[in-house]
């Protein structure tokens, strides 16, 4: 069902347009003849699947939210469960995990689209992909890059994440070019390196295509973290890629590092405030998406959640498409401490600044008088409180707020961040009382 056209990308805004507009039409009378969930919300509202022609047509319609996927899961399915071939859930940071089926198609679909991620990063059939990250555990992302490395016709090493020592002697014995990885892990990577005496910047790897966590700020610098690595590992070119399980589609950097490009045969997005208006070029919004050429499980106007900037001018790359800044947050995780309003990514960034921590998380809590309290677990084998004094001044110098520290050993640290059920690290934990 869905196309392929990956030239599309160089053609102009107006080709781009229209071309978005007839895969629209194509992906409305579908879902018209085969969604539960939208032919009754269509129903209920007195609305015309003929009505939407093109993607902004789509202002015509309500949003669809991660409220309605937990309520109607089943309904959103428009295939029955005999034609899906892979099932996932989402993580459920912000709530019970959804249930998403993709048909035999959308798993090329899903090929198709990292494939083209890894020619944004410049990769080839010559290059050979570590995967750092697990490709089981109900994890959409892990099967997404072996089947995007299988259509690149590059190799693949499946070595799942964490284990240094075995990240590194695959590396010594396989010598990939390239790896898919949580950013944070690199850290890791280094600090083993260093201690056991492995030369990393004459290794294979030359390229590290980055999940999970934001690489660049919004004006496209290297956050703290990615400043850290590229000091540190400078021959290694980091990229960054912005996704869900719910897209089933990803946004991702080219070698200009200025923003994850749209990819127009796959999906339309749009930026919306909380009145559900679409934003300025120049303003923030909430990324929303319309899926094209989906069998299994189609979404028109899903609100993600992230928040982030958008950019329409052309890259320097050649590309026309539309551009995604990081992710300046995620809307249910918004915190209110101390009469200041703030994301978890910016106490990442100061956290990420400090030396001589073994990691962290931020754990988010309501107090007794209802509001936002901030608790850091911090992972060190010498604390002291002129330590937490140091912490807390480096805190009220960039954010303007000082939260409680707590001080406890790595084990606990990696215990906190690792839980048994996860499928990529933690760093916020969010304890708040939920309003009914």
């Amino acid at each position: 069902m869905y196309e392929q056209h990956p030239e599309i990308q160089f053609r102009s805004p107006a080709e781009i347009a229209e071309y978005q507009n007839m895969l629209l039409r194509k992906q409305m009378q579908y879902i018209k003849g085969n969604s539960p969930f939208y032919q009754k919300m269509f129903a209920d509202n007195h609305l015309s699947f003929d009505d939407i022609q093109t993607t902004d047509d789509l202002q015509k319609l309500p949003v669809t939210t991660k409220q309605d996927l937990q309520l109607h899961n089943q309904d959103f399915f428009a295939v029955p469960m005999s034609e899906i071939t892979d099932i996932v859930t989402t993580s459920g940071t912000l709530g019970d995990p959804v249930t998403v089926g993709l048909t035999r198609h959308d798993l090329e679909r899903l090929a198709y689209n990292e494939h083209l991620t890894f020619d944004n990063a410049g990769l080839t059939k010559n290059d050979i992909i570590q995967e750092m990250t697990t490709i089981d555990r109900r994890f959409m992302a892990g099967l997404a890059y072996f089947l995007g490395a299988v259509d690149l016709g590059a190799g693949i090493i499946r070595v799942g994440n964490g284990i240094p020592e075995l990240q590194w002697d695959t590396i010594n014995r396989m010598h990939p070019t390239v790896c898919m990885v949580v950013p944070s892990f690199l850290m890791r990577l280094i600090d083993y390196a260093e201690a056991h005496g492995i030369d990393y910047h004459h290794c294979s790897l030359k390229k590290a295509v980055c999940i999970g966590e934001s690489l660049r700020n919004p004006d496209f610098t290297f956050t703290v973290l990615s400043q850290k690595i590229h000091d540190r590992w400078p021959e290694l070119q980091l990229f960054t890629t912005y996704a869900s399980t719910e897209m089933q589609t990803s946004f991702s950097e080219c070698g200009c590092g200025c923003g994850g490009h749209l990819q127009p045969e796959l999906i339309v997005v749009e930026f919306l405030d909380d009145n559900n208006q679409r934003v300025a070029d120049d303003k923030p919004g909430e990324v929303t998406i319309t899926l094209l050429g989906i069998e299994g499980f189609p979404l028109i106007r899903f609100k993600t959640g992230d928040v982030c900037y958008h950019h329409v001018q052309p890259c320097k790359c050649g590309r026309n498409t539309m551009r995604l800044s990081s992710i300046l947050g995620r809307k249910g995780q918004m915190i209110k401490y101390k009469g200041t309003t703030l994301f978890p990514s910016s106490l990442f960034d100061v956290l990420d600044d400090l030396n001589g921590i073994a990691g962290y998380v931020v754990e988010i809590s309501t107090n007794d008088l209802g509001t936002d309290d901030i608790l850091i677990h911090i992972g060190t084998e010498h604390p002291s409180e002129h330590f937490e004094k140091e912490i807390k001044d480096m805190f009220r110098s960039k954010v303007r707020v000082a939260p409680s520290i707590l001080f406890e050993s790595p084990d606990a640290i990696h215990a906190l961040q690792f839980p048994q059920m996860s499928r990529k690290p933690i760093k916020f934990i969010d304890k708040r009382k939920k309003e009914i």
